[in-house]
């Protein structure tokens, strides 16, 4: 059953919006505000559900250690084959973004959530939260590194201060307010405990439908088949080593498996957003998209759910 609804809910949004764009009333701006409201309604109040219910405990303070791991282990590996593998920097530095930037918030959320329900959704907005520092802290300066060696141009630099004050943050003040609930021992009303799922599916949807919008199979075709050795990385190799560092300083069997689930998620949107920012190859950060989640959808995912759930 669980599995039927997650094939409903990362399937059909993208089916979906592929679909939209052979209409003509529903323009990109319709999209955009979708993936806004996602960001400033959706993801604020399910953090803020999901603390409210969450046994706070000591080892919850490696998951920032271990969300920045999850980008840095498979970008380092990327980085070392992609200097060998591609002779442009764009495509070199599109390559390390693709690696790098991991669909943690809509498919990391849903696929968690199936599995080990409000405690797993929790644990993933700390990832994500930590992931966005991962972003804008290294992400960005390595595109604009690469962007830089290509052309020689300065590229755009993103300032401290728009980072923490960031609309996109807002998930953070959920997240604080319900770990203050939970601290304080205050019960959450039984009323409440459908409202989290609503928003879980409702979020897959409204993040997932602009994506399937936004895909063009003519422009990525030239890169499908070169992308088998990206695949190895994130849903082979980095998964295993971060589940390794994570077993040594973690023992809660529900946080381990979530940071399993989440260490193998496809290549993240973020990485095209970041490619078109930085003048990098947005085909072949597009094409890594399509393939890791088609991978992740058909194979890694079915396998991850009979093994953990």
């Amino acid at each position: 059953m669980k599995l039927l609804v997650f094939a409903v809910d990362m399937i059909c949004p993208l089916l979906l919006g592929y679909t939209c764009q052979y209409q003509h009333k529903l323009k990109d701006g319709f999209f955009n505000k979708m993936i806004l409201n996602n960001i400033l309604v959706v993801c604020p109040v399910v953090s803020f559900l999901s603390f409210w219910v969450m046994p706070l405990s000591r080892e919850m303070l490696w998951l920032p250690v271990i969300s920045i791991a999850m980008g840095l282990v498979p970008g380092m590996m990327a980085a070392f084959i992609a200097h060998r593998k591609y002779a442009d920097d764009r495509e070199r530095g599109a390559y390390v973004m693709a690696a790098s930037l991991s669909n943690l918030g809509t498919i990391g959320g849903i696929c968690v959530f199936l599995i080990y329900g409000e405690r797993g959704y929790g644990y993933q907005q700390i990832i994500v939260l930590f992931q966005y520092v991962l972003m804008f802290m290294v992400c960005y300066p390595l595109a604009q590194y690469y962007e830089t060696r290509a052309s020689g141009s300065g590229g755009q630099r993103v300032s401290l201060r728009s980072l923490l004050l960031s609309k996109n943050q807002l998930a953070v003040a959920g997240i604080l307010l319900g770990g203050v609930l939970q601290y304080a021992g205050v019960p959450r009303p039984l009323e409440l405990d459908g409202v989290a799922q609503i928003f879980i599916h409702a979020g897959a949807w409204t993040g997932l439908i602009p994506v399937g919008y936004s895909i063009d199979f003519a422009r990525i075709r030239r890169y499908w088949l070169s992308l088998f050795d990206l695949s190895l990385i994130k849903f082979v190799v980095a998964p295993a080593m971060i589940y390794f560092l994570s077993h040594l300083v973690i023992q809660n069997e529900i946080m381990l498996g979530s940071l399993l689930v989440l260490a193998s998620m496809p290549s993240a949107v973020n990485a095209v957003v970041t490619a078109r920012l930085y003048h990098l190859n947005v085909d072949l950060d597009v094409a890594a998209f399509i393939v890791t989640t088609l991978v992740f959808l058909v194979v890694v995912y079915p396998l991850l759910f009979l093994l953990l759930a």
